[in-house]
Parts: structure tokens; sequence; C-alpha cells
């Protein structure tokens, strides 16, 4: 009984000691016992003698010493299998903070989640949309001008095009005021207010405040390397919906016409300037070789310079026949004839008249112009007039041609809208889109409560 008790107080206590005590004590315990077996061999293995009787005594002691060490030994191993190695946990409990932040994601994201759903499928109205597609289109012929072109808007082209000035039109105040005009913006989309608050217009929104609606009723897709144009309209009946893009497709029309009728007359305008231009000019140098002829008496000087070497030219035969006629004479007649006297009187005539048509050429006289105008100074003014003449009537055949021109590419080059999806009318409504919208007000609200969870839990392990 003792050795028992003994070895169950040794049990006890090896419970209660830490894991690191109990091992080592077990180790201890474990090379113990070899020492105390190999002891009780030696004392069994010796000779009987006078004290036999106490060595027997001592080693049924060793014995019983050795079975409570053994009986020890697994208890104590079978103490520690059982013992973990640290406590276990206690069960987890709600805390008052736990509730508080249950309380807040209820209240932050459950709550308003459900009002969004409810506003969405309760209160919301059906919207309806209608889509039309269109495109600015020329009737310029391609070829080389599509060529350079192409290589202009690879250079990067910086002049805007049509389709640019029309996806700029269509959210402008102009567009939502005549649309406005062909179809009622506010009665429609102020009849469900206030109790569809979110998606429609309050009833006395003013002009700016119809042009920001304006952005969220009317979507506009502008694809600037093809200039393709899609524009979509959100209403709360299909027909309204249809009618409010074909009021943008009419307008656009008619701004395209107003651009291309303005193109036209800037070309139109430059051509006729330029001809006016040239046509002023041609009645300049006319009149200025007209004042010439007057001033001068002269039509035409290169007909009176041949006239003039023609008088010459016979004045020279003339008086190559009177001086043959005087040497004729001469030889047959004495000094003293009358005859030959009247021969170098003609002769002595001639040449005077030749002097006289001579110094014509240079006069200063005023048979020809004003007093100090010479001859050739006269017939180089007159080439110059000529020369101005020529040149104004060929500047005004170049700005006849160019009007011409001008006319005919102002034609050609014609912009029109061309309409590739005529404005639908929906069987269906598709806005809003309920439960994207719900999905997107969850995810957003989720988020927030999360941020605002971190930071109150950061702040809190922080102080």
């Amino acid at each position: 009984m003792g050795l028992k008790t003994s070895g169950q107080n040794k049990t006890r206590a090896a419970g209660k000691r830490p894991a690191a005590e109990r091992g080592a004590q077990t180790g201890s315990n474990v090379e113990q016992l070899p020492q105390v077996q190999d002891a009780s061999a030696d004392l069994d293995d010796a000779p009987g003698k006078g004290s036999g009787g106490g060595a027997r005594k001592k080693l049924k002691k060793l014995r019983q010493k050795v079975k409570a060490t053994e009986a020890a030994l697994e208890a104590a191993q079978q103490q520690v299998a059982e013992t973990p190695a640290y406590p276990m946990a206690r069960p987890a409990q709600m805390r008052r903070r736990h509730w508080g932040l249950v309380a807040s994601f209820v209240l932050m994201v459950l709550a308003p989640l459900a009002a969004a759903v409810f506003y969405l499928w309760a209160l919301a109205e059906d919207q309806y949309i209608s889509t039309a597609g269109f495109t600015v289109r020329s009737q310029e012929s391609g070829g080389a001008t599509d060529i350079l072109g192409g290589l202009a808007n690879f250079a990067g082209n910086t002049t805007a095009s049509d389709s640019d000035i029309l996806y700029e039109f269509i959210q402008s105040q102009e567009m939502v005021e005549a649309v406005d005009k062909t179809v009622p913006l506010r009665p429609h989309y102020s009849q469900h207010w206030p109790d569809d608050w979110v998606f429609s217009l309050w009833p006395d929104a003013t002009l700016e405040q119809m042009i920001w609606y304006w952005q969220r009723i009317v979507g506009i897709s502008y694809d600037s390397g093809s200039g393709l144009i899609e524009v979509q309209a959100v209403a709360f009946d299909p027909e309204t919906a249809r009618e409010i893009t074909r009021a943008i497709v009419a307008e656009s029309q008619t701004r395209i016409n107003e651009l291309n009728e303005q193109a036209r007359e800037d070309a139109m305008r430059y051509a006729r300037e330029d001809l006016d231009e040239a046509l002023e000019r041609l009645k300049g140098a006319r009149e200025a070789l007209t004042q010439f002829r007057t001033r001068t008496r002269i039509v035409d000087p290169a007909a009176d310079i041949q006239g003039r070497m023609g008088v010459m030219n016979n004045l020279q035969q003339q008086l190559a026949e009177a001086l043959i006629e005087y040497d004729l004479l001469r030889g047959t007649v004495g000094e003293n004839d009358p005859r030959l006297k009247k021969a170098q009187q003609h002769i002595d005539v001639i040449r005077e008249r030749i002097n006289i048509e001579r110094q014509t050429f240079a006069s200063t006289n005023t048979d020809t112009g004003a007093v100090g105008e010479d001859y050739p100074s006269l017939i180089s003014e007159f080439e110059r007039l000529t020369v101005d003449l020529q040149y104004a009537e060929e500047t005004y055949r170049a700005a006849l041609t160019a009007l011409e021109v001008a006319r005919d590419e102002a034609t050609r080059q014609s912009r029109y809208l061309a309409t590739y999806i005529k404005p639908t009318r929906a069987q269906e409504s598709e806005y809003p889109n309920r439960p994207m919208l719900a999905g997107l007000v969850g995810l957003f609200l989720l988020l927030t409560w999360s941020i605002l969870a971190l930071i109150y839990y950061s702040i809190r392990d922080r102080s």
C-alpha cells in the first residue's frame, strides 16, 4: 500500500509539473531502471553463505523497488501522452464589440441595400431606349484625295471634322432647346416626380439643369477613326424616346446643311472676290490704254511706225531717183541750166523731208502727245500698257475659270447625313437595370463598411 500510494503521489506530481520537467523525470527513471536490474542479477549470482538471509531480503526489496519504478514509469508515460502541450482554448463568445460590429453592418449595409432594392423594384419607373446611328458623307470622289487625306491623318491633322462638330453639337445647349421645341422634355420627365425622384426631373428645372439632365438621358458613342456616331435616348415610354432620337437626327442634318452652305458660300465668295478684282484690273488697263490713245492720237503705235517707215522708204527711193536724174542731167547740160538747179532743189527738198521725218521719232513737238514727249517714250508707254492689258485679260479669264471650278467643287463636295441606324422603337424596358444597380449599391456599401471597420479596429488597437 505504501508503495502504491507513493507511486500515485508521484504520478500526480508529474501531472502538475510542466511537460518538459515530466519528460526529464521520465528519462531519469528510465536510466535508473537498468542499474537496479543489474544489481538484482548480481545478487542472484552470489554464492550462498551465512549472510544469505540478509541478501535475500535486500534482493526482495530491490525487486519491489524495480516493480514500483516500472509502475511509476508507465503511469508517467501515460500521463504525458494524455496531457496536451498547451491548455485548450475556451469556446468563443459574443462580446459587446462584436454586437456593435453586427449592428453597424445592419445599419450601413443591409438597411440601405434593402431601401435601394425596395426603391428600384417598387418606385422606379420603367424606361425605354431608342437608338439611332449616322455619319457624315460627302459626294467627293476618292483617289489621290483619299491618299493625301490618309497621310494627313497619319501626320496628325488638327482640323476638326464634321463628325467632331456634330458630337459636340448634340451635347450643346442649342440641341437641348431645339429638341425641347419638338418634344416637350420637362412635362415628360417630370411626370413621375417626386415618387421616382432619382430618375425624374423636377418640374421647375432651369435650362442649365435641363442640360445637366440631358447628359443622363442621351448617350453618345463616337468613333473618331470611322466617323460613326451612335445616339441613345431614354424616356418613360418608347414613342417619346424615338421622337427624341428623330429630333436629334433632324437637327444634325440641319446643322450639316448649314455647314455645307457656309462652306459653299465661302468658296464662292472668295472666287467672286478674285473675279471682281480681276475685272477692275482689266477695266483700269483698258481705260489707261484709251487715255493714251486719246492723248497721243495714236491708235496703234506699231501701225503708225510702219506707216512712218513706209514714208521714209518712199522718200529714200525718191531721193535716189532724183540723184540719178540730177547726175544724168548734169552730164548733158551746162552748169547754169535752170533744169539742173531745179533738180538740185528737188533733191534738197527730199533730203529736208527725210530729216524732218527722222526728227519726228525723237521730237519734242506737240504733233504726237504732250510737250516734251518723244516718240520712243510713247512707244515704251504703249508697250507697258499693252502688257498690263494682256495680264489683266489673262487674270480675268483665270478668275472666271476659278469661279466655275469653285462652283463645281462646292456642288461635288456637298456633305450630307447618312443614317445607318434609323431611330428604333423599344418593345420592353431596359432601364433602370435593377439587378446591376442593386449589386453596385451593395458592393459600394460593403466596401464602405469594411473600410470604416478596419479604420475603427486600427485606431482601437493603437489606443
